[in-house]
């Protein structure tokens, strides 16, 4: 086996190809890619389809719920930039990293919220991209609660770059020199209910609602490999101690078939807002601390760093997450509805 920059497998089919992209982030490609492959494979042929959590994963959760669900868009009263920046599994040759991009905020209605989101996902040979626009449309229930319903739309990319795997059997055309790429359409929507305060607030939301089949290959008739729709609710609250500090609690539920329930729980300790410590805990994965520190109301730096639980923590030093939020626009009009 080697131990550059390339990857040994077995020859596959074609449909195979798309379990690189959506198989569970696992292990040194360099020391572990056979067997999780091999066993990748056993799996794909026995069921049929590949279901595992294809989408990626953030320590920062609470502090960018746009991410996961588009009908938190214009439930602020202005707009914010968000970077989040994850790198997993440091020490591992070609572990998963993640950037992303994303810009929400309010109408002048304030019943409107509008949003867009980029992403990139790279795991060894194979890279996802994704674009979307997002919609939500904001109900006020009660004096200080309201309800929004959201719709996302937009692009996902999947690559796979042939020049990182060396297989085997040179004769394979399965798999050619330089990039494999497929682009599709993808839907999600998202349901969320909260408190104009901010003391508390629960969501729902559906990603990948199409189930889109994912082909590498022109002369492929058919797939079955199929992007599966994801459910996530999220909850959260704060409790005020006194003047300065405040108790949050969250909370994080990550379903798809047939793969287990994974849930994250976390709690953050906040000094008149400004300031935060916080920990969480990602059910069979990691255990997480955090810190954060907000300038003049309108620029925050956030920082995570997670403790690996599973087995992979004898060949990874933890995973760092960056974020850096900016505050921009606000919308007046959102002080004086607070205030009635």
């Amino acid at each position: 086996m080697k131990t550059n920059d390339t990857y040994n497998m077995r020859p596959f089919s074609k449909s195979g190809l798309w379990l690189l992209s959506i198989f569970p982030k696992l292990g040194s490609f360099n020391m572990y890619f056979n067997l999780y492959f091999l066993a990748a494979i056993s799996l794909f042929c026995m069921s049929g389809k590949i279901y595992s959590q294809q989408l990626p994963q953030y320590s920062n959760y609470m502090l960018n719920s746009y991410v996961i669900n588009p009908a938190v868009a214009g439930s602020n009263n202005y707009f914010e930039g968000i970077t989040n920046n994850r790198y997993q599994w440091v020490g591992l040759t070609d572990a998963p990293r993640t950037n992303i991009l994303s810009v929400n905020g309010p109408t002048k209605s304030l019943n409107v919220g509008l949003g867009g989101l980029l992403f990139t996902d790279i795991v060894g040979p194979t890279r996802r991209t994704g674009f979307y626009f997002s919609y939500a449309y904001h109900i006020k229930l009660r004096e200080k609660v309201k309800l929004s319903f959201g719709l996302s739309g937009g692009f996902l990319q999947f690559m796979v770059d042939a020049s990182k795997i060396s297989l085997r059997e040179p004769s394979d055309l399965v798999i050619s020199n330089g990039l494999q790429s497929v682009i599709t359409p993808d839907f999600g929507l998202g349901v969320y209910t909260y408190s104009i305060d901010k003391k508390w607030y629960a969501g729902l939301s559906m990603p990948q609602l199409l189930q889109n089949r994912i082909n590498f290959f022109e002369t492929s008739s058919s797939s079955l490999s199929n992007l599966a729709t994801h459910v996530f609710i999220t909850g959260g609250y704060r409790l005020k101690l006194n003047d300065n500090f405040i108790i949050e609690p969250t909370t994080l539920i990550k379903f798809v078939r047939p793969a287990p329930i994974q849930f994250d729980l976390g709690l953050r300790a906040l000094y008149r807002g400004k300031v935060w410590l916080g920990t969480a805990y990602r059910h069979l994965d990691a255990v997480s601390v955090m810190m954060g520190y907000t300038v003049q109301e309108n620029l925050t730096f956030a920082y995570a760093y997670d403790f690996t639980t599973s087995n992979i923590k004898n060949y990874s030093s933890g995973t760092h997450e960056l974020m850096v939020c900016i505050r921009f626009n606000k919308v007046t009009l959102f002080k004086n509805l607070k205030q009635e």
